[in-house]
């Protein structure tokens, strides 16, 4: 009994050792609890408030960014709204020069298709113009315009009066007066008669008329009202003519104006000059003959026509005998 209470006693004392152990422990571990628990949650709070104000900070810093980059892209997008605008102008630019271009591409055609017509016009005008010039050129050499020699220092008008030429050629008289005295820039004397010899000017009978331009003015103004007897016949004033103002050294023109010829015998005219206006040793003849035929009495019938024929044939063949030219107008009427 002893023996088992002694062995009861035994593994009471170890199982309250152990207890008490095990109690001692939990007391130790709270304790070691108590002790540490402050200072690790003191410290972590610190830790995670400091932690909290540098992510405030960040956050603060994070939001300027945020507003920065906000107003950056809004700047952005309104720099590419405005670029956007200047795209659409540029492209309504583009179509309508692409539009002009087109359109003046096709002026452009037209006016290369004009531009070759006109030099195509030019080069045919131009060659005219050379084979004109070398026309007009021949005659500057031959001191000649229009066919008639200019070549003379004095100029005498015999001029047919009569009726006929008064009633329907006398404008077209003063325009062929004044576009032959153009011919001669300058004179040295002028004188005009009537086809039988009559002076329009008696003060300078047998004399010359100074060439100005006030007696040229005074010229075709006498001669729109001037009347003398005519008998349509030229030779009396041809004659007259060269035997009076004809000098050794003068270059004398003669031009007979008319519209018919009256006279009895055309050769009888053509010798009576022949024999006033003779041939120096060189075949040039004293003064030169030239004559403009009005086609007066061509307007009346095929009978009454025959006087125009004979002046026509008979200052033909004075012309070319005596170093001048004859010129038939078309109408006698002033167009």
């Amino acid at each position: 009994m002893s023996r088992e209470r002694r062995d009861i006693e035994g593994i009471s004392l170890s199982f309250l050792d152990v207890i008490s152990c095990g109690f001692g422990a939990l007391i130790l571990l709270l304790v070691l609890t108590k002790v540490f628990e402050p200072i690790v949650f003191e410290e972590s709070t610190a830790a995670l408030e400091g932690y909290l104000r540098n992510l405030e900070a960040d956050l603060a810093e994070l939001r300027g960014d945020a507003r920065v980059v906000t107003r950056d892209l809004l700047s952005k997008e309104k720099l590419q709204d405005e670029a956007v605008a200047r795209l659409d102008q540029v492209e309504t630019r583009l179509v309508t020069t692409e539009q002009r271009f087109n359109a003046i591409s096709q002026k452009t055609q037209v006016n290369n298709a004009v531009q070759t017509r006109l030099a195509s016009a030019r080069q045919s005008l131009t060659e005219e113009m050379q084979r004109l010039m070398a026309d007009v050129q021949r005659d500057l050499d031959n001191n000649k315009i229009g066919g008639i020699p200019v070549d003379s220092e004095y100029v005498i008008f015999i001029i047919d009066n009569s009726g006929s030429m008064r009633e329907f050629a006398w404008p077209l008289v003063l325009q062929k007066i004044n576009e032959t005295l153009d011919l001669y820039p300058r004179l040295k004397g002028i004188q005009i008669m009537n086809d039988q010899g009559h002076y329009m000017f008696s003060q300078y009978a047998g004399d010359w008329m100074p060439d100005t331009q006030a007696r040229r003015n005074a010229i075709v103004n006498r001669l729109r009202n001037w009347t003398a007897f005519s008998a349509s016949n030229p030779a009396p004033g041809i004659v007259r003519a060269v035997s009076t103002y004809y000098r050794p050294g003068r270059k004398i023109s003669l031009y007979v104006f008319g519209d018919d010829f009256n006279g009895r015998s055309i050769q009888s005219v053509i010798d009576r000059v022949d024999q006033v206006n003779q041939s120096d040793v060189d075949g040039n003849r004293l003064v030169r003959i030239h004559a403009v035929g009005f086609p007066v009495i061509f307007q009346e019938s095929a009978a009454f026509q025959a006087t125009g024929f004979r002046f026509a044939h008979l200052m033909r063949i004075l012309a070319e005998r005596n170093g001048g030219t004859f010129i038939g107008l078309d109408d006698y009427r002033l167009l």
